[in-house]
């Protein structure tokens, strides 16, 4: 799994890095399904994170969290991440 994190608008502080890196790894278990992980973070009045997740079997999966607080827009996006690989890989292995 390849992973691109991308600030937009504004600079990573070394804690926001470590805070992702730290959360990406609760996906860790889908690393052999997930070929890319494209994380772009926006930050205007709030933080926006936007994530695509690209699977092997072709499909394109994105999420996306807002909140003016760094480490609740990275939770929140984070459960609908976990929750969308939980789905791809259920749909999966049912076929």
């Amino acid at each position: 799994m390849t992973k691109t994190i991308t600030a937009v608008g504004f600079d990573f502080d070394e804690k926001q890095s470590e805070m992702i890196e730290k959360k990406l790894q609760r996906v860790s278990y889908a690393e052999e399904h997930i070929i890319d992980l494209i994380v772009r973070v926006k930050h205007e009045k709030e933080y926006s994170f936007d994530i695509v997740a690209n699977f092997r079997w072709g499909v394109q999966a994105n999420v996306k969290a807002e909140d003016f607080d760094f480490g609740a827009a990275l939770n929140k996006v984070m459960d609908v991440l976990d929750q969308k690989i939980k789905k791809e890989k259920e749909k999966v292995q049912q076929h």
